[in-house]
């Protein structure tokens, strides 16, 4: 049995970093994923009106992959850049190329006033969010490792996490507040706006907050010792960190699955099932904040006991709370508390990046993990969307069975992580 070291408390100055780069995660991620709250409307918005609901599902939800598509490009550029000049610089900048699109978003014309252009700007703003939230997560998720020590990283990650789910929930909270506070009518001519103007407004905002951040002391020491990379970062991790690299991808395929199914798109498919909006929506807050919660349980379990171990148990529940769940409201007994103890399982997400960043060292670890995440994302995220959407026509229960075999994965993965670090613990 392998558990980590007796650990100390994080300190003041550490606990105020992972809070103020929690936050301004949140805020960053409102902006990028606001918009499957309103894949409806603007599903409706942007697309002719007599084009058959499923298509313009479809068609929304690709709009919507765009971004993840976009993902590499953003992410190796903002990565090579954040290896070699400074971590906090692509932190800072990540937030304004998210902040600019999100908020002509609201201001576009939709397909009744100009057409087919509608969609294309659609498209094309969503590509410049997919950039930008390329560099984000996996920077942060470097960011507030460098951070604290080893024995911590796990947390550090967890309570990362903790913030990009923080800002799903703003987005739900958000749609909520604008489909209560609108009829059909005024969400069609002008509601749907507010959120993503809204967004732009938190884009500056979380700039704010991380202007107060110093620069992590693990590329301090780097920068002083003259030991970043010598050359192009991206090179010497494909040419030497191809184990990694494979070991990240698998990994970022399973939070994927627990994320864009479980989290993000649920509330679409529920109410297919016929569950209204109003307790959609409601369903989701909980489940996302339970899934904030046990992202810091589960980072302090990893921590202690070993993120294999965790991250095998805590896929396990991923496949059997989702199942579950997801049965009940096949069956219209849909039940929101259900829905949060399914939302708990994305407390997978705490152990992934840790254990992903982990197979990397330092000069290179923005690049690693940047490209393995960030082109798993692009597929996986990308495909995800459009390919669920499509294979329910003939197999409603296709998420279900999607989410039941990436659990599998992640088991595997756990128990390959657990018995590798048992051997490196035993050399």
């Amino acid at each position: 049995m392998t558990t980590t070291q007796p650990t100390t408390g994080l300190s003041r100055q550490q606990t105020k970093t992972l809070a103020l780069a929690s936050l301004g995660g949140a805020l960053e991620f409102y902006d990028f994923v606001v918009f499957v709250f309103f894949a409806t409307t603007m599903g409706r918005l942007f697309f002719p009106a007599d084009m058959p609901q499923w298509l313009t599902l479809v068609q929304t939800f690709g709009i919507f992959a765009a971004g993840y598509l976009a993902r590499p490009l953003g992410g190796i550029v903002m990565a090579h850049f954040g290896d070699m000049s400074g971590r906090k610089r692509m932190f800072m900048l990540s937030i304004l190329l998210m902040a600019i699109p999100t908020l002509l978003m609201g201001l576009l014309p939709t397909y009744a006033q100009i057409g087919v252009a509608a969609p294309l700007l659609l498209l094309l703003l969503r590509i410049m969010q997919g950039a930008a939230i390329g560099g984000e997560a996996p920077g942060a998720w470097v960011f507030v490792s460098e951070h604290v020590s080893p024995r911590h990283r796990n947390l550090a990650c967890g309570s990362l996490s903790l913030g990009l789910l923080g800002g799903i929930l703003l987005g739900s909270l958000v749609a909520r507040a604008v489909n209560a506070a609108f009829d059909e009518t005024q969400l069609l001519a002008w509601g749907w706006r507010m959120p993503f103007v809204l967004g732009g407004v938190f884009g500056l905002l979380a700039m704010v907050l991380r202007r107060q951040l110093h620069e992590t002391p693990v590329f301090a020491e780097m920068q002083q010792r003259r030991a970043l990379s010598a050359e192009l970062p991206l090179k010497a991790v494909v040419r030497d960190h191809a184990g990694a690299v494979v070991l990240g991808m698998l990994l970022t395929w399973l939070l994927t699955a627990a994320v864009v199914v479980t989290i993000l798109m649920m509330p679409t498919f529920l109410q297919g099932m016929g569950v209204s909006r109003d307790a959609a929506l409601a369903g989701n807050a909980l489940a996302v904040l339970a899934a904030m919660a046990a992202n810091l349980i589960a980072g302090t379990l990893a921590d202690r006991y070993g993120a294999g171990r965790v991250l095998a148990l805590w896929s396990l529940l991923l496949g059997v709370a989702f199942w579950w769940f997801y049965r009940e409201a096949q069956a219209s007994a849909y039940s929101q508390w259900h829905y949060a103890i399914a939302g708990s399982a994305v407390g997978v997400t705490a152990m992934i990046p840790a254990i992903a960043l982990g197979g990397f060292p330092a000069p290179v670890r923005f690049s690693g993990l940047s490209f393995s995440y960030n082109v798993a994302y692009a597929i996986a995220g990308g495909l995800t969307p459009v390919l669920l959407s499509l294979a329910m026509k003939d197999n409603p229960a296709a998420p279900m069975h999607y989410i039941v075999a990436m659990a599998a994965l992640g088991v595997a993965l756990g128990l390959y992580v657990e018995w590798r670090e048992k051997r490196e613990v035993s050399a």
